[in-house]
């Protein structure tokens, strides 16, 4: 009877002691310290210390550079952007930047931020179109905005109508024809590369969304009425500082540079 005792006590102990054994691996596991974020990535250039996948930082990059990132001309950017938007807008947050992104137009860019209240360090600048990328963007907006209300998908325009319209809107001061013609496909060049039109065919444009941000309709009313003033040389000192117009923030060309990814 004893001894039978016995050997129950000494299974029993074996039992408790396996079990102790595997509490105590299981919670030596639980316990491993987790690796940091940072360990997690590989440096894609010594001493590398960022955090973010290469990806996003390249469409960091875009944003900073550039005055739009455009859905259609970006689309894997785009997919990057709106996959890590919070991501991105906390880090030009960080700069005193705030992301705007229109997602019925198809475009993202940045804006800088100013406050009366809170005195903050400023990245950005208003760059201003010149006078003749204005009135080119005066008739661009004009025949957009005439051609959404006809239900048309898309508004083009050919460089041709461009000119003959954009040329009445100078004055003799604006010198001959050819310096006219000059300025006016030198301002269309400018806007295409800004992402307002599109050359699908020679001298034959498709007008982006992006003119409605760009050119807003009260400023619209704005220039047509200083368009008029053209005609009274009385009026029009008064009114041509509404001639050009102050777009996007952009970096500045020294801290920032201009080319493309």
């Amino acid at each position: 009877m004893t001894e039978t005792a016995t050997q129950a006590d000494l299974d029993a102990g074996d039992v408790d002691a396996t079990d102790i054994a595997i509490e105590e691996a299981a919670a030596s596991d639980a316990f491993i310290a987790p690796a940091s974020m940072e360990d997690d990535l590989d440096e894609l250039f010594p001493g590398d210390r960022g955090v973010l996948d290469a990806a996003v930082r390249r469409v960091f990059v875009h944003v900073l550079q550039r005055r739009f990132l455009l859905a259609d001309r970006n689309r894997d950017e785009w997919t990057v952007l709106l996959d890590n938007q919070q991501l991105i807008e906390s880090r030009l947050n960080d700069l005193f930047v705030r992301l705007v992104v229109d997602h019925d137009r198809g475009v993202a860019y940045k804006q800088q931020v100013r406050s009366d209240e809170f005195e903050m360090p400023i990245l950005l600048r208003d760059a201003a179109y010149t006078r003749s990328e204005t009135l080119v963007l005066v008739h661009l907006r004009t025949v957009y905005q005439r051609e959404s209300a006809a239900g048309e998908p898309a508004a083009r325009v050919d460089i041709e109508d461009v000119e003959q319209t954009v040329m009445s809107y100078f004055v003799d001061a604006d010198g001959d024809t050819a310096r006219r013609q000059r300025s006016i496909r030198k301002a269309m060049d400018r806007l295409a590369r800004d992402g307002i039109v599109d050359e699908e065919t020679t001298g034959r444009f498709r007008i982006s969304p992006l003119v409605e941000i760009v050119l807003s309709a009260e400023k619209l009313r704005e220039l047509r009425d200083w368009l008029r003033t053209q005609s009274d040389p009385a009026r029009a000192e008064g009114a041509a500082s509404v001639a050009a117009v102050d777009v996007f923030d952009e970096a500045e060309e020294d801290d920032l540079e201009e080319n493309a990814l």
